[in-house]
């Protein structure tokens, strides 16, 4: 598909408070536009090259351009954005987010009569009028899908509207305007009555969260960082499908194809070798099940020499393709931890190689073919074929697990610590809960870009996934201090309907073993005390 850049626009919502809760300003573009024609959005669009004048900054307050570009993650004029969200507004809407000189917000009558076809810079100076940034939170970034003949890179905006400015469309880019509750353009979208592309959607349902339109402003204003949505093409056993952040193989996609081809793979498919990046590759053993997913990934690393990570289970078909892809260069084999999905081709893969083994001992019930050449130790660096690696011991799901960080690129390959689409197993006594959250919290620690798991695609956002996947165990881990209290003592059997009523029958097996490893960390921490296989909390 032919590489069309993205233009740099903004766009704002504007909240008012109505009869059944908070209100949004939306227009409808005319049918001929060139981008969106007849759909329904919030004001905005393509910044200016006055957005960014001189001019217009002094016209600013409230928020400096160092702090704009730094809260964008731009080099410079992050203040441009603030500009024309307010100015398209202004434009293609008639709402005017603006104050006099004292800070004071201007009178309706005052903004219906300024004149919205002048360059908006002077129409600010004859009035002697400034953009109030502090106002105007930096909410959302979105950037159009490859494929179109006119693409976006849109910072989203939220602002509480100004008292009594009801605003007019322009009819010129906009032939109707309206306020609405979130909620009804939503239910209106679905019936087909009005057309709303996915950043509106998705805009609308979280705005329809908040009870006023100060929450809605404060709640966009606090969040610690903004993520891109950038929706992305693939090919696979469907054809091409458009991906967005939501999906699973969304940052994958953009991983293994930053030159927005649309051409890379979607499918994960056991046996067939996918490039992630100029040094990694990787192949899925066929070994699909409830607890290993597609299979086990096992990658291999390096350019002239390369290491392998993860060989997965002891299945010569999988050890023989990895020889294949390996064409000789295989001179290293590194294992995250001892299970049997994960470890026991490297006995195998070395007599078929010869290259070296490292990783820790397995402990006892594990993989006892797995025999190091070397043990490695938290934070050991490792120079292996022109890469670079940092080993992380990370115990909890395993006591010996271990994740590999590629200081080149920042990829953590994570083993078994971190899964897609799943949280793994904790299962006593090798697996420790109270260890893997300290594991899960010594990660956030680190830069890290992408995580490769040992199942499933890779793991965009790292830090993010993290947070997520240490709330999830700690609030599992209230349900069981909960479930206690209300029987006041309970065996394991008594206690996993409740603490796991929100997961299928089929893995109620796997979520016994990771109950009980909750129920030993809150003996170990104090909170409660077993006897005779049943948990009582400690008062």
């Amino acid at each position: 598909m032919a590489a069309v850049l993205p233009r740099s626009a903004a766009t704002l919502v504007l909240l008012r408070p109505g009869g059944s809760g908070p209100e949004v300003l939306m227009i409808q573009r005319v049918q001929n536009a060139a981008f969106l024609g007849g759909a329904y959005v919030f004001p905005g669009g393509a910044l200016d090259q006055a957005d960014s004048d001189p001019r217009s900054f002094r016209r600013v307050v409230g928020l400096t351009d160092v702090e704009a570009s730094a809260r964008l993650g731009v080099p410079q004029k992050g203040l441009a954005y603030w500009v024309a969200a307010v100015r398209e507004c202004f434009e293609e809407a008639g709402v005017l987010l603006a104050v006099t000189q004292d800070g004071k917000e201007i009178p309706p009558e005052k903004a219906q009569a300024l004149s919205r076809k002048a360059p908006f810079i002077e129409t600010l100076e004859r009035a002697n009028l400034y953009i109030p940034a502090n106002r105007v939170a930096y909410y959302g970034h979105w950037i159009t899908a490859p494929g179109r003949s006119r693409r976006f890179d849109t910072r989203f905006f939220v602002a509480q509207a100004p008292a009594g400015q009801q605003g007019s469309h322009d009819a010129a880019e906009a032939l109707h305007h309206v306020w609405i509750r979130p909620q009804a353009a939503l239910e209106r979208g679905e019936k087909g009555e009005i057309e709303l592309v996915p950043a509106t959607q998705h805009t609308l349902r979280d705005m329809g969260r908040f009870a006023e339109p100060r929450l809605a402003f404060e709640y966009a204003r606090d969040q610690p960082e903004i993520e891109v949505n950038r929706a992305c093409w693939a090919q696979g056993k469907d054809g091409a499908k458009l991906f967005r952040r939501a999906d699973p193989q969304y940052y994958e996609i953009h991983w293994s194809d930053p030159q927005e081809s649309g051409q890379t793979s979607y499918d994960l498919v056991p046996g067939v070798p996918k490039r992630l990046d100029a040094r990694v590759t990787r192949l899925i053993a066929p070994n699909p099940g409830m607890m290993t997913g597609p299979g086990t990934n096992t990658y291999l690393v390096g350019e002239q020499e390369l290491a392998v990570i993860d060989p997965g289970p002891d299945i010569d078909s999988h050890v023989e393709k990895i020889v294949s892809e390996g064409k000789g260069k295989i001179r290293w084999i590194l294992c995250t931890h001892t299970h049997l999905d994960h470890s026991p081709a490297a006995a195998k893969l070395k007599a078929a190689t010869g290259a070296t083994l490292l990783g820790r001992p397995a402990p006892a019930g594990q993989d006892a073919s797995f025999v190091p050449d070397r043990v490695l130790a938290n934070g050991d660096r490792l120079f292996l074929g022109g890469v670079s690696f940092r080993a992380i011991h990370t115990p909890g799901h395993a006591s010996n697990h271990l994740c590999y960080l590629l200081e080149e690129s920042r990829m953590l390959f994570t083993g078994d610590q971190v899964m897609q689409g799943s949280t793994v197993v904790i299962n006593p006594p090798d697996g420790d809960m109270r260890a893997y959250l300290e594991s899960l919290e010594g990660l956030l620690a680190e830069e890290l870009a992408i995580i490769a798991p040992g199942h499933g695609y890779l793991i965009g956002a790292p830090h993010r996934e993290l947070r997520r996947l240490i709330a999830h165990r700690l609030a599992r881990e209230k349900k069981v201090v909960a479930a206690i209290g209300k029987l006041r003592a309970a065996s394991v059997e008594e206690l996993l309907p409740i603490v796991y009523d929100d997961v299928p029958a089929r893995v109620l097996g796997a979520a016994t073993r990771s109950l009980t490893a909750h129920l030993d960390k809150l003996v170990a921490d104090g909170m409660a005390r077993a006897d005779g296989g049943r948990y009582a909390l400690v008062q």
